[in-house]
């Protein structure tokens, strides 16, 4: 069955719900209201009201919403009650920094497998993770079907590797190069670029 067509931007918003709601159960609160998620987002609460419109009703007028019930709905809709395979290439600084980094598995992102072509890199254990030359990548990823790339590869090499990722089965990239991947239809791309979300604050400065 099709998905629905929900904007985007709806989308993107729901993960930060979700992080509040996260903390909103940590503190023991079991409801909240439109009002109360919007004054700790910053958003209206006519807007959060919309955006669960498009997934269906999720509480009642003048009662808001069950906490534990809203969270587990959405992490539902954005199919987080799972855990996802991942696949790292490029090992450098920032990767390192991503296979350290225990807020992805607590949220239900494993990184399974590791690549680079650095021989200073490749063969070490970083976080339980054996790097492997990039060379070996097709062989290691094809059979497993993983589902998730994290690209911090060098520019050159980013639209290369993308397309031998897509033809080993992986549905979506999140491409830390600063260059825009061509890639089908199918493939779901996000683009991360520090530089330039930094040249556009410093509009605002």
């Amino acid at each position: 069955m099709e998905k629905p067509s929900i904007p985007e931007v709806v989308i993107a918003r729901l993960p930060v719900y979700i992080q509040k709601l996260n903390q909103l159960v940590r503190e023991g609160q079991e409801s909240v209201s439109s009002r109360e998620l919007a004054d700790h987002l910053g958003v209206t609460s006519a807007q959060i009201r919309k955006d669960l419109s498009f997934f269906g009703g999720f509480g009642k007028q003048g009662t808001g919403y069950n906490t534990i019930t809203l969270l587990e709905s959405l992490r539902g809709i954005l199919n987080l009650n799972q855990i996802w395979e991942v696949v790292l290439v490029g090992v450098g600084h920032l990767g390192q920094a991503l296979l350290s980094y225990q807020g992805l598995s607590r949220q239900g992102f494993e990184i399974v497998a590791a690549f680079d072509n650095d021989p200073k890199i490749v063969g070490k254990t970083i976080a339980g993770i054996r790097v492997l030359d990039v060379n070996e990548m097709q062989e290691n990823v094809c059979p497993r079907r993983i589902p998730i790339a994290i690209l911090t590869v060098p520019a050159g090499n980013a639209q290369d590797i993308a397309n031998q990722l897509i033809r080993c089965g992986v549905k979506a990239i999140l491409n830390y190069t600063p260059v825009t991947l061509k890639v089908p239809e199918s493939v779901r791309l996000a683009n991360i670029d520090p530089v330039l979300s930094l040249q556009t604050i410093t509009y605002y400065l």
